[in-house]
């Protein structure tokens, strides 16, 4: 796997100092709130939303759900269908939904859509990774570890055809492992 990485954009070690950086902003802001919900965007974001819930020193309740726009594609397709939905009721809930990349923007605007019809307290959005250069809609993100550029990147659960999940820090993909 190694040598399909061109090259490590954060090291395991600057993920996990922004990682509690974000779990200390989420404290301080629900610091008065009796719980809050987060919401897993599955498979990325799992190894994400496992580090940050233990950086966050509030109950925190975790469910999931998974979507997708890519399948075995590098581009989103923009069709956003819910493969697996929430198990909880989130009516009257702070919700904090968890992503591991934002891209098009198109997903996470279908997804808040969706869960905001389900009357909410509130709704914020956590990405790990941002690339606002690719932006197809205005979505607003509330917390945001790095914003990186247009380039096909993977490891710590980001995936290419299911693969390089397991790396333990981000990096760019050489063009000719997505080819």
């Amino acid at each position: 796997m190694k040598k399909d990485v061109e090259e490590i954009l954060f090291t395991k070690d600057e993920i996990a100092k922004k990682v509690k950086e974000i779990g200390m902003q989420i404290t301080k802001d629900y610091k008065d709130k009796n719980e809050i919900l987060v919401v897993g965007v599955l498979k990325g974001a799992n190894v994400f939303l496992g580090d940050l819930i233990r950086e966050v020193n509030i109950p925190v309740y975790v469910d999931f759900m998974a979507v997708s726009s890519y399948g075995q594609s590098t581009e989103s397709s923009g069709v956003v269908r819910i493969i697996k939905d929430l198990d909880t009721d989130i009516e009257g809930k702070h919700v904090i939904i968890v992503e591991d990349i934002v891209d098009t923007g198109l997903t996470l605007k279908y997804l808040t859509e969706n869960l905001m019809s389900r009357k909410l307290e509130s709704l914020k959005i956590c990405a790990l990774l941002d690339k606002p250069e690719r932006r197809k809609c205005n979505i607003s993100l509330d917390y945001i570890g790095f914003n990186i550029p247009d380039k096909f990147i993977v490891g710590y659960g980001i995936d290419y055809a299911e693969r390089y999940r397991n790396l333990p820090y981000i990096a760019v993909l050489k063009e000719e492992a997505y080819q």
